[in-house]
């Protein structure tokens, strides 16, 4: 590797190869030259005189792509398009005349973006189901696992370890659903010409408009999509590559707030993301457990989010029937949006297959807060002896606060239930009390909801995709 210039980290560093290679030169060249091919063979199949011969050198040429002829081509013309379209003919001499016949340069510039972001959604689609397997996992473990829960990150009612988890599976399944979504409305371009108005095609048909629109449709089936953009100017609509982004954007604001709940959850010492046997935390602090890869997850789908920014600047600044203003930032922003996002779901795979939970820890700091969350039970169970309810609803209160204060004032352990086993009023025994402090009575619904909505939610979406399931994660640094 060359050290004099500037290498993006995307690709040193976060991106999978898989992920760079659906975004590299190759990929990019490689689909022009099958563009190409379904646009010869539909416009055969459709009466212009080209033959079986050019078709099948075209073929017969097309992984064997001659890069130095496009390069010295493009030295002269300044032409990416047609510098290739020449490399192209000099490989096909005989097809040469009926390479890229009609088009314009978005017919594979565009047709391509198309094609290059529908497999980079499939492969992020890949990746966030086995995320959502793991995670699925993880909640089905600890679904009874009582825990301190938090609101404005203070002590609120309790809930469970696996029920916290599907808070952050919730998400992702919503994210699934747009990606879905956005997956099955993808369509290309098709060939639409100079402004959209399909002119050049329409002569080349003879003026049947029939032909014109089967153009559109074979060379969409031959590129394995449903359908091309009913209308549009040269270029597809930059709302698509907006739409993209911006499911992007939600699967990284998704994992940006999983990753700040794991790093809570590290610093109160009851949930850790894997540290490996070698790993330094710190070159300072030698004892350190620092959370890099949720830090990581966070810095990178700060980016994603802020790079959605730019297609919609893009689509918004548009000019009638194209401008060109879009090229350099689409070269720029869709890919590094792809690249980071595939970075962000492999750290996340990589966190939750080997998340570290620490049960002594967690009931320790619910054991400390459960006292205040009893004390309306404790209440009724006096009431129910006898006691006068407003009487003991202030007697409750002004015990709480002093139990309180011990805690925060004195640095002592919470005494609240030694505080009210002391007092008559409310003749129950520290036994008693200690008895009614099972924190399996007060978190609710949690561990149903963790297997209803696993079973009900998650798992069928699972079984109906096993056969991409199974991936690790491994991450450079």
């Amino acid at each position: 590797m060359s050290n004099d210039k500037y290498v993006s980290p995307l690709s040193e560093r976060y991106a999978s190869k898989e992920m760079q290679y659906i975004f590299s030169p190759d990929k990019k060249f490689r689909t022009w030259r099958k563009l190409w091919i379904a646009l010869a063979e539909s416009e055969k199949e459709l009466g212009l005189p080209i033959t079986d011969e050019q078709i099948e050198e075209l073929k017969a040429n097309a992984e064997d792509i001659n890069y130095d002829v496009a390069k010295q081509r493009e030295a002269l013309v300044r032409h990416d398009v047609m510098s290739h379209v020449y490399a192209y003919g000099v490989q096909c001499p005989k097809a040469k005349g009926i390479i890229h016949l009609g088009a314009t340069s978005c017919y594979v510039g565009d047709n391509t973006d198309i094609i290059v972001m529908t497999e980079a959604l499939i492969l992020v689609r890949k990746k966030l189901l086995n995320v959502i397997n793991e995670l699925s996992k993880f909640a089905v473990k600890y679904a009874a696992q009582p825990t301190l829960a938090f609101t404005h990150f203070q002590p609120a009612q309790p809930t469970t370890v696996g029920k916290r988890a599907t808070l952050w599976l919730m998400e992702l399944k919503l994210d699934l659903d747009d990606i879905n979504y956005l997956i099955d409305s993808m369509m290309l371009l098709g060939s639409k010409g100079t402004t959209g108005t399909q002119a050049s095609f329409l002569e080349l048909f003879d003026g049947d408009y029939e032909k014109v629109k089967e153009l559109d449709r074979k060379i969409a089936q031959k590129m394995g999509y449903k359908k091309c953009f009913p209308v549009s100017g040269q270029t597809y609509s930059r709302k698509m590559d907006l739409r993209v982004l911006n499911v992007l954007s939600g699967i990284a604001a998704s994992a940006h707030k999983f990753s700040n709940d794991i790093r809570l959850l590290q610093h109160l010492k009851e949930v850790e993301e894997p540290f490996e046997k070698n790993q330094i935390g710190s070159s300072a602090m030698a004892y350190k457990r620092n959370p890099m890869r949720s830090e990581r997850i966070a810095s990178l789908a700060n980016y994603v989010m802020i790079d959605a920014l730019n297609p919609a600047l893009v689509t918004a600044t548009q000019w009638f029937e194209r401008t060109l203003d879009d090229s350099a930032n689409k070269r720029l922003s869709i890919p590094e949006g792809f690249l980071a996002i595939d970075g962000i779901l492999d750290l996340y795979l990589n966190v939750v297959d080997g998340l570290v939970v620490y049960p002594k820890v967690i009931e320790k700091r619910l054991m400390a807060e459960l006292p205040f969350m009893a004390t309306e039970n404790i209440m009724m169970d006096a009431v129910k002896a006898g006691g006068d309810r407003q009487e003991l609803h202030e007697k409750i209160r002004q015990l709480s606060m002093e139990a309180g204060k011990n805690v925060k004032v004195n640095g002592l352990d919470n005494n609240l239930l030694e505080l009210i086993a002391a007092d008559p009023a409310f003749n129950m025994s520290l036994e008693d009390l200690k008895a009614s402090m099972d924190p399996t009575k007060y978190t609710g619904c949690a561990k149903m909801q963790v297997e209803e909505f696993i079973n009900n939610e998650i798992q069928p979406v699972l079984d109906e995709n096993k056969d991409l399931l199974g991936l690790t994660a491994e991450i450079n640094v």
